[in-house]
């Protein structure tokens, strides 16, 4: 038996092969790019000093006690939680979108809690029903997962940032991603705005990942998609992702939120209601917990902003040039080379850094260096890279 693949190629399973593996073959999903860092990551391991890993993103600072506590006080949970989450919770991101970003309009039935923001990008497309025939555009450099969305639903992906170049094709989504992943661009209001007038001319739905927001540096303030300044209060073909794992170093919680136009979030909650994709009752206490308490976050970013500017002179220092990073938990760096010499010439000094092709063509100079890493990594990598540079 042969299986039709997305080229219109075929392609029969070996003897004895189960049928599905031929199909989940034929989806072509992109290698998982931190595969290829492992030889890198032992050479910088066995550094006399150890490692110090600025690939990932991933918080190393405890979750705030607050959040703690009402995870312990809602411990007593034996209960299905609902889809939708309760109503407490999403009142919260109500409120603090309000209060912390100006967003004004929002009801209760435009917000929808989730299980991590990466599940709900990568599921989107395939729960809104786009599939062959579709097209997702995606920003030029971007976090994977949008194009890992695309290929499970079957739809084709274009990376670009001009929306011009896109050309007459039918376009069913379209992502932004501001602060962005991985170079820490802003995109300022008048250009959000064009973005929202070129979906709706198209009838494309707009969703914006806005995971670190609230990571900006050097007074600049990102604004959200949702903003009536840029959307001039209406929020249809328009939806918000957020995410509680930067700015509260709630990674291992897995929470994060979706919010923006009813009827589509409707559309999300029937899908998501099927499939029991239900944030966990404890977890939804937790996070109400951490958005209604900005004195974490505070804290938190005072922490982020020593080690950014610690590590931004340590590379600078180091004959490395640093390309936007206004906002994110990252520095989006260069030396003029292909960005798997600095890899390799950086695991020799036993730091590890993400290689910018990981997230588009366009990055083949650069590479990402989170600077969520604990004081004494901070310290470690600082004093190699003078000595590097002396």
């Amino acid at each position: 038996m042969s299986l039709e693949t997305t080229d219109g190629a075929t392609r029969t399973p070996p003897p004895g092969q189960p049928r599905w593996a031929a199909r989940a073959v034929s989806t072509r999903l992109p290698d998982f790019p931190w595969d290829k860092l492992t030889s890198y990551a032992e050479r910088a391991r066995r550094h006399p000093d150890g490692l110090v890993d600025l690939s990932v993103g991933t918080p190393v600072d405890p979750t705030p006690e607050v959040v703690q506590a009402a995870l312990r006080g809602a411990a007593d949970s034996p209960g299905y939680p609902l889809t939708i989450g309760r109503a407490d919770l999403r009142q919260a991101c109500v409120d603090w979108l309000s209060r912390r970003f100006g967003v004004t309009g929002l009801g209760l039935d435009a917000v929808l809690p989730v299980i991590g923001s990466k599940e709900l990008i990568a599921s989107m497309p395939g729960h809104l029903g786009l599939g062959p025939g579709d097209t997702i555009v995606a920003p030029a450099l971007a976090y994977p997962t949008y194009e890992v969305g695309a290929v499970l639903a079957g739809a084709r992906c274009v990376a670009t940032d001009s929306l011009t170049a896109v050309g007459p094709e039918r376009v069913s989504l379209v992502w932004l991603n501001s602060p962005s992943n991985p170079t820490g661009r802003v995109l300022p209001v008048d250009h959000l705005r064009k973005v929202v007038a070129w979906c709706r001319e198209r009838g494309a739905l707009l969703v914006s990942d806005e995971c670190y927001l609230e990571c900006a540096w050097d007074g600049v303030e990102p604004v959200s998609v949702l903003h009536p300044d840029v959307c001039d209060g209406d929020h249809s073909g328009i939806l918000a992702v957020h995410s509680l794992s930067k700015r509260s170093n709630l990674a291992g919680y897995r929470t994060a939120f979706v919010a923006g136009d009813p009827a589509v979030v409707g559309e999300l909650l029937a899908v998501r209601k099927n499939l029991g994709l239900q944030l966990p009752g404890p977890q939804q206490v937790a996070m109400r917990a951490a958005l209604d308490d900005d004195d974490h976050v505070a804290e938190q970013h005072a922490r982020y902003a020593v080690r950014r500017a610690r590590l931004r002179e340590a590379f600078e220092g180091a004959g490395f040039r640093i390309d936007h990073s206004e906002a994110s938990l990252y520095l989006w760096a260069t030396r003029g080379e292909g960005c798997w010499q600095t890899v390799d010439a950086l695991a020799d000094l036993g730091i590890l850094v993400a290689p910018g092709e990981f997230y588009g063509r366009a990055g083949a100079e650069h590479v990402r260096v989170a600077f969520t890493v604990t004081d004494d990594g901070v310290d470690r990598a600082v004093g190699r890279l003078r000595a590097s540079s002396g």
